[in-house]
């Protein structure tokens, strides 16, 4: 007859190793998942992730204003050039048709040499390099001749100027391309690390900004810093009316800005011209290189490429379209994100 015992019951002391050892396998397990490549980064994690790409973004928006200002210039150059081989064209006919003109009366009157008879037959300038020809010719002729061979040279470099530069401006084109792709996929990038967060983490991120740009604002307005006077705070004054203007790649106002845009904008409505780019407007005027001696208005450089610029606002504070994402508002120089430079008086 089969024996019907109880199972031994496991000890309490087996029991605890038994609990404490789940419990940190679950805590060991929790920690694997957070670690794993699919982990869902956290808040911090993300802003850090996209302000880097924001960073990125604004340098290749750099890069791609001075492929488009390039581009605008060489068109407006070709443009002129064109013109120029028209009009240059115009002139060489109306010669040759007055050396034409000579020398059809001259075969009415049965007088034509034989030096007209060549040029009407051969090119012009073979025709100079025959030096014994040029002692058939009368002075008025001779004149003419010259005026068409120097006409032909002069048209010539000029077509040929017109060509180097439309080769030019197809290689700009392509680069102001690529520019726009990498500043559109840095962005699309930074999109979806955004789209990966909470409605709630998404706020607190925009909150976090809101007050930093407040704090920024009561910091410079309340400084002791003393305003510039004249174009320079005039300039300041414009730029103050466009806190809350969206940050856009290549836009330069006046209902969005890049950085160098708004910069660039802010100058010209006070009837000063500044180039369009940050790295070129690091040479307008007479750099300045201890935050101690800024005035407000000057330009502000931050990062070793100079690919972000502002307008000092004083107390250690910047006026700035920041970059993709953000609007055009105050902050502190120390949290740009890059080192200050230099700045700039124009």
């Amino acid at each position: 007859m089969a024996s019907h015992r109880r199972p031994k019951q496991p000890s309490r002391a087996r029991v605890t190793v038994l609990t404490t050892a789940a419990a940190a396998a679950v805590v060991l397990s929790a920690q694997a998942a957070d670690a794993a490549p699919g982990a869902k980064p956290s808040k911090d994690e993300v802003k850090s992730k996209v302000d880097k790409l924001y960073e990125e973004a604004e340098k290749a928006t750099e890069a791609y204003n001075g492929a488009r200002e390039k581009q605008g210039k060489l068109e407006k150059d070709i443009s002129i050039l064109q013109d120029k081989v028209a009009r240059g064209q115009d002139e060489l006919n109306q010669l040759r048709d007055g050396i034409g003109t000579m020398a059809s009366a001259q075969y009415r009157s049965g007088s034509i040499d034989p030096s007209i008879q060549l040029f009407l037959s051969a090119d012009p300038d073979d025709f100079l390099d025959k030096a014994s020809t040029l002692d058939q010719l009368s002075g008025h002729q001779v004149e003419a001749l010259k005026k068409i061979q120097e006409k032909q040279r002069e048209l010539a470099q000029e077509r040929q100027e017109a060509t180097d530069k439309l080769k030019d401006l197809a290689s700009t084109r392509t680069e102001l391309g690529k520019k726009k792709k990498e500043v559109q996929g840095k962005l699309a990038d930074a999109q979806k690390l955004l789209n990966s967060l909470t409605a709630q983490e998404r706020a607190a991120l925009e909150a976090d900004q809101d007050r930093a740009s407040r704090d920024s604002m009561r910091d410079a307005l309340g400084g002791s810093t003393a305003p510039a006077s004249g174009r320079a705070g005039a300039a300041y004054g414009v730029a103050q009316s466009k806190v809350g203007s969206p940050y856009v790649y290549g836009a330069s106002g006046p209902s969005s800005f890049d950085c160098s845009g708004l910069t660039s904008w802010a100058y010209a409505q006070v009837g000063v011209g500044i180039p369009r780019t940050s790295e070129a407007q690091a040479n307008a005027g007479t750099r300045i290189y201890s935050t101690s001696g800024l005035k407000v208005g000057d330009l502000v450089f931050f990062f070793n490429d100079l690919h972000h610029v502002g307008l000092y606002a004083g107390n250690g504070q910047v006026l700035h379209a920041p970059r993709p994402g953000t609007v055009v508002r105050y902050e502190s120089m120390s949290t740009i994100g890059g080192p200050f430079m230099f700045g700039v008086r124009v």
